[in-house]
């Protein structure tokens, strides 16, 4: 069964808005924000009708008609309530998105910097959000990188020698290559910074495999500025076809990096999955919960539930007036078990 996913882009798009507009210095003011104000209201009305009527019908009935009614009204909405921000003094931004953003980060490309990511936070809640591409991952998939560069990435992205990032190393620095007993003879044993630390460094099966599991990649400055560690929980989504997935923190990326998932994430998300030509330049969106996880690797089925727990608890603990966001809060549509 397939249950029904509430884009969030309309949610974000509309935070990124208010924040936009609390940096200028100037705005102009309607001289009737209450018939906007109405207007909203009428269109949050036929929301929530729509939301009650979906809500209502048995799981199995959530089907591509219901996604299109629910999706256009909260459009709609989203819409709305935007033109009617746009008419209200800068003032109003200031106070309902001052406190949400936590931070810009600073993407940089060859040392250069390139874009802002506004990372943001809503009052009541400990979970960040932000916007941005999706480069994959295939780290600690087993066939991952091989000494003759055949594997699934480009071996430049696990380093180089002296220098090896995303393989396991002995003390000396050598990358190890699996044996006949490994699932890939003759492949690197690829590495990620979440682990089974009950197994040997060499074991292939210690690392987070990206093709099979759903992980984000964040950089290691920002994710601990922000309370982050490997094991901990996130929602994923693609507004361009509505998918969405749960995952986990399965790596740490580059420091001026973000927007990064494995393999399997990309697949959820109907996002090309090829380690060398894959990806997405903008629009995913990423919920990411902070100290949520145990430090380990976990399944499918404990990344859907634990996951599902933490969108239901974010979504009762945001604030209703921050941004309009609680009108938009998604539901992730859970993983299929690996093969």
């Amino acid at each position: 069964m397939r249950s029904k996913a509430i884009i969030f882009a309309a949610a974000i798009f509309l935070w990124f808005s208010g924040v936009a507009r609390s940096q200028q210095t100037t705005a102009s003011v309607n001289p009737s924000p209450a018939n906007s104000a109405r207007d909203c209201n009428a269109g949050l009305d036929k929301l929530q009708a729509a939301e009650q009527e979906t809500e209502s019908a048995p799981l199995v009935l959530h089907l591509d008609d219901d996604f299109k009614i629910l999706t256009q009204k909260q459009t709609e909405l989203a819409q709305c309530i935007l033109k009617a921000d746009a008419q209200s003094p800068l003032q109003n931004s200031q106070e309902v998105c001052s406190n949400s953003l936590l931070l810009n980060f600073e993407m940089r490309h060859d040392g250069e910097p390139e874009r802002d990511i506004p990372i943001g936070r809503l009052p009541g809640s400990t979970a960040f959000f932000y916007e941005s591409g999706m480069t994959i991952d295939a780290d600690g998939a087993p066939n991952a990188y091989h000494p003759d560069n055949s594997g699934l990435d480009d071996l430049a992205n696990a380093g180089s020698p002296g220098i090896w990032e995303g393989l396991a190393k002995n003390a000396d620095g050598e990358p190890f290559v699996q044996g006949p007993n490994d699932p890939f003879p003759g492949y690197y044993v690829s590495s990620t910074a979440l682990a089974d630390r009950s197994k040997a460094v060499n074991d292939p099966t210690r690392y987070v495999d990206a093709s099979k599991i759903p992980f984000v990649v964040l950089p290691g400055g920002m994710a601990r500025q922000l309370g982050a560690r490997p094991g901990d929980f996130a929602a994923v989504f693609n507004p361009r076809n509505d998918k969405s997935s749960f995952a986990i923190f399965g790596d740490v990326g580059p420091f001026d990096r973000i927007g990064e998932g494995s393999m399997a994430l990309a697949d959820n998300l109907g996002i090309r999955s090829d380690a060398r030509n894959g990806g997405a330049r903008r629009g995913i969106l990423y919920l990411v919960f902070p100290s949520s996880g145990n430090g380990r690797p976990r399944t499918i089925e404990e990344i859907n539930g634990e996951g599902q727990r933490l969108l239901l608890e974010w979504e009762a603990s945001i604030s209703p007036h921050a941004c309009a966001i609680q009108e938009f809060v998604p539901t992730v549509q859970k993983n299929s078990p690996a093969n």
